[in-house]
């Protein structure tokens, strides 16, 4: 089961972060495995909504289905997903505050049959992705 993370200090208050992370409508901005939500983002934002999002890992098309888990303002959402090919996925965001900036966490596990046979080239893609999409994030909100 490969995990991987990323983390980067962001120079704008948690309100902000948490404002940009879950405006669905800007995913496309800054996610760079994000490729359209067939049906807009989860309305409302809620534990317990699902939603689909197109994504593109390691040059792979892949839908996927989230369901939202944890959810508490401006600290943390986790949502978990099935994928293609048996393939389930958890993402989560962890915002801890510090006076006018942010540190943000994302954390992510793939698990599934299909997953073992390529899990080195997986978590080196995954994690890659992760980090260039906390410095466009950083960018629209900084």
């Amino acid at each position: 089961m490969p995990e991987v993370s990323a983390q980067a200090r962001i120079a704008a208050p948690a309100g902000k972060v948490w404002d940009q992370l879950t405006d669905f409508s800007s995913h496309e901005q800054w996610s760079v495995t994000h490729t359209g939500f067939p049906h807009g983002g989860p309305s409302p934002l809620a534990a317990g909504a699902t939603y689909q999002e197109n994504l593109k890992m390691m040059g792979f098309p892949a839908e996927v289905t989230w369901t939202v888990g944890a959810l508490t303002p401006e600290r943390e959402f986790a949502i978990t997903g099935k994928g293609p090919m048996g393939v389930d996925l958890l993402t989560r965001y962890t915002l801890t505050p510090d006076g006018d900036t942010t540190d943000l966490r994302i954390d992510g596990s793939f698990t599934g049959a299909a997953v073992s046979l390529m899990a080195g080239r997986l978590k080196d893609s995954a994690t890659a992705a992760l980090n260039e999409s906390l410095r466009k994030l950083a960018g629209l909100v900084e």
